[in-house]
């Protein structure tokens, strides 16, 4: 099967996702996560991207960044290439450590912008391995806290946005909106109201209308998006006005 072509973002703005071959463990220990971290700040000077979110959750990473100088493929190749081979190196493996292409979805509006900020913040609490966004050391959260903490992430975009109050708010609330996921590929069922919700969110499209007025490459792109983000072939049939057997193929 041909692979599907990447959805491109408006603003330059995406969240992105990586995970380990097979769900294995990419970050076995705190060196792990700082050479991570250390690696992503390398190649941010060399291509110029600008990083707004991130979080190592020990098998995958979520970043919420915007392209620069070089397109996300060669900012990837960048970071895969210098963390893997330290990798291998450090645990006497070799070849591959991240599964396939990254994943990414494009972040069109300050909204979505500011609901991915919160998703990506918010994981190890979701996961259960922290009470607090501000227990976990390697997630960007406290560098918003304290921007002395690291000079990684580029804060001043979100806060200038919505200021440090709203920001320390809406960390207090659950993120309930849909986004990429570590178990996009499990079975899962969304309700009615939450499929037309992600729809919503994914494709920028309020109706049926508006997704069919969308180019024919675009509207197969976002149907692969919303196979992977848990709509199940009806949800999508009756949100896109696509017959079942087109969705098939």
């Amino acid at each position: 099967m041909a692979r599907q072509k990447r959805i491109k973002s408006e603003t330059g703005i995406y969240h992105v996702m990586l995970r380990g071959m097979n769900k294995q463990q990419v970050f076995l220990d705190d060196e792990d996560n700082r050479k991570f971290l250390s690696v992503v700040s390398i190649c941010k000077e060399l291509s110029g991207f600008k990083l707004y979110a991130y979080c190592l959750m020990g098998n995958h990473v979520h970043l919420l960044i915007q392209e620069g100088e070089e397109p996300l493929a060669k900012v990837f190749k960048r970071i895969g290439d210098r963390y893997v081979y330290w990798y291998n190196l450090k645990y006497k493996k070799t070849g591959a450590l991240f599964q396939g292409r990254y994943k990414s979805i494009p972040v069109n509006d300050d909204e979505y912008f500011i609901s991915v900020l919160r998703y990506i913040h918010q994981n190890p609490v979701k996961a259960g391995i922290a009470d607090d966004c501000s227990d976990y050391a390697f997630s960007s959260y406290n560098t918003y806290l304290n921007p002395y903490y690291n000079s990684l992430c580029d804060t001043d975009f979100a806060l200038e946005m919505i200021g440090a109050n709203e920001f320390n708010r809406i960390h207090k609330e659950p993120c309930v909106d849909n986004h990429l996921d570590i178990n996009e590929k499990t079975v899962f069922s969304l309700t009615d109201d939450e499929a037309k919700n992600a729809f919503n969110n994914l494709t920028h499209c309020k109706t049926q209308n508006d997704f069919k007025n969308l180019p024919k490459d675009m509207q197969s792109a976002y149907v692969g998006l919303l196979k992977e983000n848990g709509l199940s072939i009806r949800q999508i049939c009756s949100l896109t006005g696509f017959a079942r057997y087109s969705i098939y193929k």
